[in-house]
């Protein structure tokens, strides 16, 4: 039963970044390596902030740090003509030095002893188990993410940034500002990723520098698996479809290392491999259905 809360935690909270890499990845049809870097850096200025008795300006912090680092993606993706991935590793790389210098210098801090989100949830609520107070909390984030993206895409600007993805020669002989458009996109994506490390910071109870190592593989893993489940539908079934598969997909790792077949130092190994057994499922059934309808038409010729 632990297992399965703390998956279904985690799931929720990581959902947050699925939703940005969701944005990125989908919406806006580019890759952005951007999201180790402002994962950490959420998770960094939540811890920092909390530390100070100020965890809900680190959750607000983690937001619009996200998506300044996002914005700064953009700009090099649009008005510097540098490669998205790229400009990714870039910003990814920049952010290390001021992911250290916002936990002031330190490789990691501790949350232990200082009130937090979850920690203030808890107390408010004597009677109610831990798990579920956290799992409410955790819920109420992701539900908060969710209906401001569904909303936002259905705006004039969101419509905008998904005509962007579609076709940007299109939005951009309809006297749209496309450049504009990818720079507000990858900022709200890392909004997403950033508002998702802040808050794992204080489910965790510390910000560790490594922490945003591969969350890139997580997010793509989240997305992909939701999408085996529910396909390729609406930009709102999508969103749904990545909390979905954040949480299955947290649900696998937990079982995996369970199970003792891998050792806990093979997360990473276990997340690409999970991420590539997803993309490979589409590929897969496609080639078994083709040579299912070989063997029918064969089948039909020899009769």
């Amino acid at each position: 039963m632990a297992l399965f809360a703390g998956s279904l935690h985690l799931g929720l909270i990581y959902g947050l970044m699925a939703l940005g890499i969701y944005v990125t990845f989908r919406i806006l049809d580019t890759p952005d390596l951007t999201t180790d870097g402002s994962f950490t850096l959420g998770l960094a200025a939540s811890a920092s902030l909390t530390v100070l008795g100020m965890p809900g300006l680190g959750i607000v912090c983690g937001i619009l740090f996200g998506a300044l680092a996002g914005s700064v993606t953009g700009f090099m993706q649009t008005k510097m003509d540098i490669h998205p991935i790229l400009s990714g590793i870039l910003t990814m790389s920049a952010l290390y030095t001021v992911n250290l210098y916002v936990l002031g210098d330190r490789s990691n801090l501790s949350l232990l002893g200082s009130q937090h989100i979850f920690s203030a949830a808890v107390a408010s609520l004597p009677g109610v188990p831990k798990d579920v107070t956290r799992f409410f909390v955790a819920l109420a984030f992701c539900l908060v993410c969710f209906a401001f993206l569904a909303w936002f895409f259905r705006t004039h600007l969101g419509l905008c940034i998904r005509a962007t993805g579609d076709n940007d020669d299109m939005v951009r002989a309809s006297s749209i500002d496309v450049d504009a458009m990818r720079i507000i996109a990858t900022a709200i994506s890392n909004a997403c990723v950033g508002f998702s490390g802040a808050v794992v910071a204080q489910y965790q109870g510390y910000a560790d520098i490594s922490s945003g190592v591969g969350m890139m593989v997580v997010g793509l893993a989240s997305v992909i698996i939701g999408e085996v489940f529910f396909g390729r539908r609406s930009v709102t079934m999508g969103f749904v479809s990545a909390i979905f598969g954040s949480v299955i997909y947290r649900l696998i790792i937990a079982l995996a290392l369970k199970s003792n077949f891998f050792p806990a130092y093979a997360l990473k190994l276990v997340s690409a491999l999970i991420v590539i057994t997803a993309l490979s499922l589409p590929a897969l059934r496609g080639r078994l259905q083709l040579a299912s309808a070989r063997r029918e038409a064969a089948r039909r010729a020899r009769g």
